[in-house]
């Protein structure tokens, strides 16, 4: 029947039942209970294995304070998943490099995954590898196909893409069949007025951006890096100790001198 966790649990359970005299319904009640449990966990424990995300990066750990201009509300209201990602609707977030974009992106997939979404997250070179094999095997639209499984594919570092005509030609075919069926989340550090350096042509971009946009949520981390504020802390209260370290001793030095002139 197909029922492996009630195969496993319902001897103890019977004889649980025999003991605490449960009513006649508990029983069944409580194996089904238990069986519905263990599905979702392997569920979401295969759709993880699958999903690729990030590890570690969790909306609950996101500093939402470094990065003002995303709602917190926004962000939970899109975790719920059910407007946007049944009509096909795009999530695009922009922004200089170590601004939270591939760190939020994966938070929200894994957010969306508990719900029961099925997510998947690509470096946009390593995809557009993949479906370059795939094309020279003549099998570029069953791989494009496949991933129509996935309620959301995200795509990180968008604009790292090589402007080059056999990627950039299979990324947009990725984009056009994915077009009002199903979601893309894209982060890029670029803005899309300069996403010329994606695709080779002017008309190509003007295409993909039009299909991108068409119906989205687009947030713009516009801040600084948090890499490169962490490497900085150092730096900047380094000096300002060692300076201060000096004054305590000159001070000091300074006292005792005092002392043995008195």
């Amino acid at each position: 029947m197909r029922l492996p966790a009630i195969k496993q649990i319902w001897s103890s359970f019977a004889e649980r039942s025999d003991t605490e005299g449960w009513p006649a319904a508990r029983l069944p009640m409580a194996l089904a209970e238990h069986e519905i449990a263990e599905r979702d966990r392997r569920r979401i424990e295969r759709h993880l294995r699958d999903a690729k995300l990030l590890p570690g990066k969790t909306l609950e750990n996101f500093n939402f304070d470094a990065v003002p201009m995303v709602s917190r509300a926004h962000v939970s209201a899109l975790c719920a998943g059910d407007g946007w990602l049944r009509n096909g609707t795009n999530l695009i977030l922009l922004g200089p490099s170590g601004g939270g974009k591939s760190y939020l992106s994966s938070a929200i997939g894994l957010s969306l995954l508990e719900k029961g979404w099925k997510v998947f997250f690509a470096r946009t070179t390593d995809l557009v590898q993949r479906l370059q094999v795939a094309r020279r095997e003549l099998a570029l639209e069953s791989a494009v196909n496949r991933l129509d499984r996935f309620d959301l594919v995200i795509l990180d570092d968008f604009a790292y893409v090589s402007k080059d005509q056999a990627e950039t030609s299979v990324l947009f075919e990725l984009i056009s069949a994915r077009y009002e069926r199903r979601s893309l989340c894209i982060t890029a550090n670029q803005p899309f007025g300069e996403w010329d350096k994606v695709f080779p042509d002017r008309a190509m971009t003007v295409a993909a951006v039009d299909r991108l946009v068409h119906h989205s949520t687009i947030f713009e981390l516009n801040v600084e890096s948090y890499r490169r504020r962490t490497a900085l802390q150092p730096k900047q209260q380094g000096p300002g100790v060692r300076r201060l370290c000096r004054g305590k001793s000159m001070r000091s030095s300074a006292n005792r001198l005092a002392n043995v002139a008195r």
